[in-house]
């Protein structure tokens, strides 16, 4: 130990029980479960909070209805029962959305699926055709392999008569309806930070783990902050870096491993309001691929996603004009009204780090997770490679359940249908939160007052304090955000930059133009 202080000798290292890298969903829900179980944790995160895939998803809190094609069961199982696990623990930025998945003989498998190989063996005259028997056995299974209690299940739509088929191209003239969940992504990674700091955790944004290096059972992480260097001893450590996972093990970790990560960048373009229901749509392509379009921020719509091996730096990924042409010309095939380049107002794009099982395509690699565990000279790194974010929370169990040898005594899983902040509501009580809101703050819009309850929850009420008008919650800078907002976000939610405020803790962007977002970005400088 002795040893360990002397290269800590610009200061005394800190001493905890689990740092974990990486301020994604992994690395936050993690964070939150070790800390609710009594463990020391720091985490320590590059950027900020959420900057990298856990903010660039299709948003969706889903079991992955295509992944039934590839037999992946358990993983589909796990996924439709966390589904309604975590709409109990977090109704205000999670909720329930039903799925129009229109029917038409084009529809096709991508090529090598398991499903497709078998249906081609014992049934070769479908040439590659997804038949709609099929689609229906496995919303079916889909219906019932996670013990479904709150989300209504699969019906069969009219699209000559049902309000779905008006935006549709009328050769679609059935569907099928099912349930899935929305999610707000990089507000379910903050609120999940929070919550491990408020059980004890210490959460470093902008803080850069540059080495860590193991010596007489612990290890000495070197973390690059602002202010200039910090050394922390942890007697385990956790590697949930995202795509930036191999890079830690072979750069700050410098080991080796035997797995690897896929890099596969998922794009998506932002259009204006494409139709006017609250329901998504499922769209099956000619070449076996699907993207879903999703109603977005009130006004929009969501279009993705592609899947396109990645290469080079995560944080350089881009929805390309190429990626845009295909989204555009894929949701063509169905809407009646051809969707352009003309239409996209954003778009983003993000790196799923995909475990590395050996698959042809991007789209056929294992969204599974897999977790590492490396014990070797007496303290445990445990790799974290792949995942989605529907599973975050059993994977957070699931690190603790591997490191739990390490660590005698600890106490048992905690977090199934525990509240996240401001999450202590009915799952079916925004309404009559929105209305509470309204009621006590009588200058809210409908719109705005829905945006705080869908953002913070019952926190809504303490942002807003006793404002009883809006110049009480101090300057507006747009799109309803004010200075009160602002002063809660850098205070309670780790917020430095603008890009921190309208592109992760909310999607205010895109009703913002830039002088707007520059002042913002000035203010949060200067407070």
């Amino acid at each position: 130990m002795a040893e360990l202080h002397e290269r800590a000798a610009s200061g005394p290292a800190d001493i905890v029980d689990l740092f974990v890298i990486g301020g994604g969903v992994n690395g936050c829900g993690i964070a939150r479960d070790a800390a609710g179980r009594g463990l020391s944790v720091v985490l320590a995160e590059q950027g900020d909070l959420a900057q990298g895939t856990s903010s660039a998803s299709t948003k969706l809190f889903h079991g992955g209805l295509r992944y039934l094609e590839y037999f992946e069961i358990r993983l589909v199982r796990e996924s439709l029962i966390e589904r309604e696990t975590l709409l109990a623990a977090m109704p205000h930025i999670s909720w329930p959305m039903r799925f129009v998945l229109p029917l038409h003989p084009d529809m096709r498998f991508e090529g090598g699926t398991p499903t497709s190989r078998l249906l081609s063996l014992v049934m070769p005259w479908m040439k590659g055709r997804r038949p709609d028997w099929l689609i229906r056995l496995g919303l079916f299974l889909y219906d019932n392999l996670g013990g479904r209690k709150i989300l209504p299940g699969t019906r069969t739509l009219d699209l000559a008569t049902d309000p779905a088929g008006r935006a549709l191209n009328p050769k679609f003239r059935r569907a099928y309806e099912y349930s899935d969940c929305w999610v707000e992504d990089s507000r379910l990674v903050v609120l999940n930070a929070r919550d491990a700091e408020a059980r004890g955790a210490q959460i470093l944004t902008r803080a850069k783990v540059v080495r860590a290096e193991r010596s007489e059972g612990m290890w000495l992480v070197t973390v690059e902050e602002a202010r200039g260097p910090r050394q922390i001893l942890a007697r385990a450590l956790v590697n949930a870096a995202g795509p930036w996972v191999a890079q830690v093990i072979a750069g700050a970790l410098r080991q080796n491993s035997r797995e690897s990560v896929r890099l596969v960048r998922g794009s998506h373009i932002v259009t204006h309001r494409l139709y006017d229901h609250d329901r998504c749509y499922f769209f099956q392509g000619s070449d076996g691929r699907i993207i879903f379009a999703i109603p977005y921020e009130q006004d929009f719509t969501l279009i993705g996603t592609t899947d396109q091996e990645h290469q080079g730096d995560p944080a350089d990924a881009r929805c390309t004009e190429a990626e845009q042409d295909y989204l555009c010309a894929f949701a063509s095939q169905y809407f009646a009204r051809p969707v352009t380049r003309e239409d996209i107002v954003w778009t983003y794009s993000g790196v799923r780090p995909l475990y590395d099982d050996g698959a042809g395509s991007a789209t056929a690699a294992t969204r599974d997770y897999v977790l590492s565990l490396d014990a070797t000279g007496g303290a445990p790194v445990l790799n974290v490679f792949g995942g989605k974010i529907t599973t975050y929370r059993r994977l957070a169990e699931s690190a603790l359940a591997k490191l739990r040898p390490h660590f005698p005594g600890l106490a048992p899983g905690w977090t199934a249908q525990v509240p996240l902040p401001g999450g202590d509501f009915p799952v079916d009580g925004v309404a009559s939160l929105v209305e509470q809101l309204k009621a006590a703050h009588p200058f809210l819009t409908a719109p705005w007052a829905a945006r705080l309850v869908r953002a913070y929850g019952t926190e809504a009420a303490e942002l807003l304090g006793g404002a009883q008008t809006a110049a009480d919650l101090g300057r507006h800078f747009g799109a309803t955000l004010t200075e009160a907002e602002l002063r809660w976000l850098g205070a309670k939610e780790y917020a430095r930059t603008a890009e921190d405020v309208v592109w992760r803790r909310s999607k205010l962007g895109l009703r913002l133009d830039g002088a707007q977002i520059a002042e913002i970005d000035a203010w949060l400088r200067g407070a």
